[in-house]
């Protein structure tokens, strides 16, 4: 499930609004409200909030994340351009999880690899759609069956700067966990746009579960954004795999 939390009053100008995403978050919702609430029952709220007058007349609270657009580009280059010939590609991109998650929306030109100006072309892109943050709901899999009690970490890119939080949830007994950045006071919950590195542990007795390719040296990633590919579907799913 996805929903704009927005830079105009959405989310923050609504009380009625932000409770009910902080319960669907927090799953203080029942069950079935929680499977029912796509992204269709979701603008439908919206739009009946708006009719009551609910988004007019207040402050926004939820803006998107002040980031250098040129800054990113030129920083994700640093971070991933090995052989320094502006592009990362190939064993490059295998080595850039968010990157390559992203491949399809970064890679404007169809050349296979991810360059400074696409980087730079995408953060605008979240800039110019005005979103604040967005509900990210994901699914884990372990050999094919809900992993219980994992911890999931949205890390941000840091050529993103400091304004993207992580964020993070826990999977329920499905294997499904409901992601947040810390908040504070009346902000909502939710997931800015940005590129993130992702680790998932499982740890029991203070011993991880799952391989290093999953946390510490995670070779997960994955955009946030409205039309990143998972997003329109409701669910991002990591279907992990263990010996």
């Amino acid at each position: 499930m996805t929903l704009l939390s927005g830079s105009g009053n959405l989310l923050g100008a609504c009380p009625g609004l932000v409770w009910l995403f902080r319960a669907l978050v927090k799953k203080d919702l029942p069950v079935m409200f929680q499977r029912v609430l796509s992204l269709s029952v979701w603008v439908s709220l919206v739009a009946i909030l708006a009719g009551s007058g609910c988004f007019f007349g207040g402050p926004s609270r939820v803006h998107p994340p002040d980031i250098s657009a040129s800054a990113a580009g030129s920083g994700s280059m640093e971070r991933y351009d090995t052989n320094k010939d502006g592009v990362v590609k190939g064993d490059e991109l295998e080595k850039a999880p968010s990157l390559k998650a992203a491949i399809k929306q970064l890679d404007a030109d169809g050349d296979g690899g991810v360059s400074a100006d696409e980087v730079a072309d995408r953060v605008r892109a979240w800039q110019d759609s005005k979103v604040g943050k967005m509900s990210v709901s994901c699914m884990v899999t372990v050999n094919g069956k809900g992993l219980a009690g994992a911890n999931v970490t949205f890390e941000p890119e840091e050529f993103l700067g400091t304004e993207i939080k992580p964020c993070t949830g826990t999977t329920d007994e499905k294997g499904i966990a409901n992601l947040t950045m810390e908040v504070q006071g009346d902000d909502p919950p939710g997931v800015a746009c940005g590129l993130y590195l992702v680790r998932i542990s499982k740890q029991e007795g203070g011993r991880e579960l799952l391989p290093a390719r999953y946390n510490t040296g995670t070779t997960l990633g994955k955009e946030a954004a409205l039309d990143a590919e998972e997003m329109q579907e409701g669910m991002v799913r990591f279907e992990l795999t263990v010996p």
